[in-house]
């Protein structure tokens, strides 16, 4: 597997099996944290925000929402599968969850600002597969990626009708002050190991550091365009 600026470009799960070693555990390492984590979040987000949607079309889109977050999971771990994931390792059970899905989801106004904030920070994971060096993983970015923008959308628009409302509007903001800042660390450690050998691979493309801070410009841009504040994230130690 060449080191090179030009990284060598796997184009099958055939030519996948000749690669060296690390490269195989970092291609399955991304597979098995999609797979893991999109079911995650359509179980604990997506499916039980169809109760709290307040009107029939805003069930009907959450279903949409919900389907399609479930379809991510399904499409990575028939990847995983074919790269030899156990399918055991795919599913969320016994593993520690990402801690943006360890918040206490209630109310509608939460559910809108989780996809308005959270998906946005997947767009740019997937943005970063895009290019990636093994191509049926680069392939499947590009297939989620519209899917991924819909259900930010969704979170933009729903947004904006709950704050035309002053109680609306509080609803977002705060539900922004208590989630947003869980999700920083949705990028990894500055200075990753990880990261390191995904760029090194050409299967990622940019620091976590740089995806950082390129996510935290954009939602700030996003948030004020609502009228709204995104809320001092502590200084890390």
């Amino acid at each position: 597997m060449s080191t090179a600026a030009q990284p060598t470009q796997v184009r099958d799960e055939q030519e996948f099996e000749r690669q060296p070693e690390p490269y195989k555990t970092a291609v399955r390492k991304i597979v098995r944290s999609h797979a893991v984590n999109e079911l995650y979040g359509a179980q604990v987000f997506d499916e039980p925000a169809i109760a709290l949607a307040p009107t029939p079309y805003a069930k009907w889109l959450t279903c949409r929402v919900a389907m399609e977050e479930y379809g991510h999971h399904v499409r990575f771990r028939e990847l995983g599968e074919k790269i030899g994931i156990p399918q055991a390792e795919m599913l969320p059970a016994g593993k520690k969850p990402l801690s943006i899905f360890e918040f206490p989801m209630t109310t509608w106004a939460e559910f809108c600002v989780i996809k308005l904030l959270a998906d946005m920070a997947e767009i740019l994971q997937v943005e970063d597969l895009a290019t990636c060096s093994f191509h049926p993983l680069r392939n499947l970015a590009r297939m989620t990626m519209p899917e991924e923008r819909f259900h930010a959308q969704f979170g933009r628009e729903f947004c904006q009708e709950l704050c035309k409302t002053a109680e609306g509007k509080q609803a977002v903001q705060d539900a922004i002050d208590r989630y947003f800042p869980m999700l920083p660390a949705f990028f990894g450690a500055d200075g990753s190991a990880n990261n390191a050998k995904f760029r090194q691979f050409g299967i990622k493309q940019r620091k976590n550091e740089e995806m950082r801070a390129d996510y935290l410009k954009r939602a700030k841009e996003l948030v004020e365009e609502l009228g709204l504040t995104l809320p001092t994230l502590p200084k890390a130690a």
